[in-house]
């Protein structure tokens, strides 16, 4: 819907396997064969906007029973997370806490959080060699990811010298991070009572619901200030970068 979209219209992409199947991937490509970003909406629905000139829509879709590939004893199939979980282990955005678990309960740190968006992002080395950091060396997983981080203006230190990559992130946090890591900007306004005007999360709140990233945790409550865990972060990632 529609069947015939000028260039800026958003498109709705609604997906239904046959009986027995499930979607494995969905693709938009431009004229040029390129890939068109596509916004997860609900379990069935993508949207993307219209570029100029012809699109290709390609699905492929998978058996219901096909072979589980997850080794993980704490990810249910039906979990929420289930198929982002699959996805950032597949693409190396992370793996499991041991062979088995995956611990999706537990709340990710700062420096986990830049690192799983920097892999998603596809690794890309950063510029710059200069480390402000007095807490991240040279031998820290998450160094290039932090260096990267901070020269695309994706985060700060917690000060001028210390960028405290153990601490929890929040749900404001995760969500500012995408969001300024998208580049792009909210069209419209989210109610959540405690989510201020003011916030320096507000844009990306609204961005995050906007694009289907994550709702509240209630119809009026987001919860900015509560730790974002494993399963959630990586649901965030997989529903804007997937």
């Amino acid at each position: 819907n529609p069947g015939w979209a000028d260039k800026g219209d958003t498109v709705t992409l609604t997906v239904k396997p046959d009986e027995g199947y499930e979607l494995g991937k969905l693709t938009v490509l431009d004229k040029n064969g390129d890939s068109v970003k596509l916004t997860y909406k609900s379990d069935n629905k993508y949207t993307f906007t219209m570029p100029g000139g012809n699109v290709t829509v390609e699905a492929a879709f998978v058996a219901t029973g096909a072979e589980d590939t997850l080794p993980f004893t704490d990810v249910a199939k039906g979990a929420y997370y289930y198929d982002a979980v699959k996805w950032a282990i597949e693409n190396g955005v992370t793996q499991g806490v041991t062979a088995t678990a995956f611990q999706p309960g537990a709340a990710c740190t700062r420096a986990q959080t830049v690192t799983f968006l920097w892999r998603a992002a596809g690794c890309p080395a950063p510029k710059t060699t200069v480390n402000p950091f007095t807490d991240v060396s040279t031998s820290d997983y998450y160094y290039e990811a932090v260096l990267w981080a901070v020269e695309n203006g994706i985060t700060g230190g917690t000060t001028a010298t210390t960028f405290s990559p153990g601490a929890v992130c929040t749900r404001a946090q995760v969500v500012t991070f995408l969001y300024r890591y998208s580049g792009e900007e909210a069209e419209t306004a989210s109610s959540f009572g405690d989510v201020a005007a003011d916030a320096y999360y507000a844009g990306a709140v609204n961005w995050a619901v906007e694009n289907g990233v994550t709702n509240g945790v209630t119809a009026t409550a987001f919860q900015p200030n509560t730790a974002c865990n494993r399963g959630q972060i990586v649901t965030f990632l997989y529903r804007y970068m997937a």
